[in-house]
This record gives C-alpha cells, sequence and structure tokens, in this order.
C-alpha cells in the first residue's frame, strides 16, 4: 500500500523528476503531468502545448478525475517553469507570453487541482523566485510571471478560495535552483 499520493506538475523536468524519484522511494504513488512523460511515475498526464490555458486546464482536471477514482490526494506540487531574460527593448511580449505559459498556467492549473482532488490538510506547493520580490529589469517577463504566482500563492491562502478546509498552500522562492541546466548556463 503507498505511503499517500502525489502529484507533481512539471514532473519531468529536472527538479520535477527529482521530486518523483523521492516520492517514489519513499512509496508514495506519484502522478506526473509535463509535456512528456516521466516513465518513473504511476500516472502520466501529457500536457498538449498548443492547446489554449482552458483547454489545458480541462483535460488535466479530467485525466486527474478519472485517474484518481474518487480518492485524494495528498499534495500537488508545481515545479513547471523556466527562465527568460530580457528588458522592455527587445521581446518583451514573446518572453512574458512564454514565461506566464510556463509558470503561471501550471500553477493556476495546479491550484485547481488541488481545490477539486486534495485532501483534507493537504499540501498544495507552487515555485515562485526570489528576486521576483522587487524589480526584475534584466528579466521582466520572468519577474512578472513569478509575482503573478506569489499573487495566487497569497490568495489561496486566503479563505473561501476553494482549497479545502486546513489545505496548506505555499510557494518556494529560490534564487537559483541546482539543476544540470542552471549548472551550465550560470557557472
Amino acid at each position: 500500500m503507498a505511503s499517500g499520493k502525489v502529484l507533481i506538475y512539471g514532473g519531468r523536468g529536472a527538479l520535477g523528476a527529482t521530486c518523483v524519484q523521492y516520492f517514489k522511494t519513499n512509496n508514495f504513488w506519484v502522478g506526473c503531468i509535463d509535456l512528456a512523460e516521466n516513465e518513473s511515475a504511476d500516472l502520466n498526464i501529457v500536457v498538449d502545448r498548443d492547446a489554449d490555458w482552458v483547454a489545458q486546464e480541462q483535460s488535466v482536471l479530467s485525466q486527474v478525475e478519472s485517474s484518481l477514482k474518487g480518492d485524494k490526494l495528498d499534495a500537488v506540487i508545481c515545479v513547471a517553469g523556466g527562465w527568460a531574460g530580457g528588458n522592455a527593448t527587445k521581446d518583451l511580449a514573446k518572453n512574458s507570453d512564454l514565461m506566464w505559459k510556463q509558470s503561471v498556467w501550471s500553477s493556476a492549473i495546479s491550484a485547481t487541482v488541488g481545490a477539486n482532488h486534495l485532501k483534507t490538510g493537504g499540501l498544495l506547493a507552487l515555485t515562485g523566485a526570489n528576486p521576483a520580490l522587487a524589480g526584475t529589469p534584466g528579466m521582466i517577463g520572468y519577474g512578472m510571471a513569478k509575482a503573478a504566482v506569489h499573487q495566487l500563492t497569497k490568495s489561496l491562502a486566503g479563505k473561501d478560495s476553494g482549497l479545502p478546509d486546513q489545505a496548506l498552500v505555499v510557494s518556494i522562492l529560490p534564487v537559483t535552483l541546482d539543476t544540470p541546466m542552471n549548472r551550465k548556463w550560470m557557472p
């Protein structure tokens, strides 16, 4: 019997795959939501990158519901995301759009999954960013998206947010995550 059930949004990336492995090692049932499958997960929900936000949410919710068959989750952990630099001179809309899709869409969908499928006292963990607590002139799109995740976290922590009773919602605020890509590009 599994120790519990967790869902990792972004479970195929470097941080997400480590989360999947950690929970599997500790005898949890682990679901993965990402753009590609994680073979270590018990459930894989592959998101269509070309679908709009509403379609992605509907698809994820439908697949989570049919897979859980009435069971509840102990945690929904969203570690999906990415990084794009740049200021207002060039590609601001392009970079902001990408950051919004990678960080805000995934966080909002995770929140909806949590509201509908977390057990009482469950955990919803999102990924913000420490630099977004202040201005981010060299990475404006990234900063806007992460600030939105911070706002989402604060809103979900409030009364009547839709999360189950006694649910805990947190947002980690890393400066830089220790991942292979970050080691390569930010030595």
